[in-house]
């Protein structure tokens, strides 16, 4: 059981945890042992999750977010296994608090009239910068 918050949590069924060799140095040692932790939470199909954070966690724009909704956490970091287990685990939960607070919507605002003055005044600058650049006729 992952204690995301307090009225939240993932059963251990939900969680799928992969076992492989991390790169890196580390000699011999390195390609015998497999350090590194691959977990991977279904989003789209938990039954732990509820709806709207469900949404949330989906419309992320998150590069660890598969098309089939599925959350993919790699951890190598540490050396040992256990380590890289507990830091996966727990990055997942940080993903799963972060989407918890629905965010603030948009207010539209225009810009001030200063603002618009100095972009006019800019662009009138690099104009004049880029007319100076020109080669003219000697004599026509």
């Amino acid at each position: 059981m992952l204690i995301v918050t307090a009225n939240l949590s993932l059963p251990e069924s939900e969680l799928v945890l992969r076992f492989l060799r991390a790169d890196g140095p580390g000699g011999q040692h390195v390609n015998r042992t497999e350090s590194a932790v691959e977990l991977r939470f279904d989003v789209a199909q938990s039954t732990a999750l509820p709806e709207a954070l469900r949404e949330r966690l989906l419309a992320r724009r998150d590069r660890r977010l598969t098309d089939a909704g599925v959350l993919v956490i790699q951890g190598r970091r540490f050396r040992d296994q256990a380590r890289n287990r507990d830091d996966v685990r727990e990055r997942l939960a940080a993903i799963i608090r972060s989407a918890l607070v629905p965010p603030k919507p948009r207010l539209p605002t225009r810009p001030t009239r200063a603002s618009r003055e100095r972009r006019l005044q800019d662009k009138q600058r690099r104009g004049a910068l880029k007319q100076s650049r020109t080669r003219r006729p000697e004599h026509e």
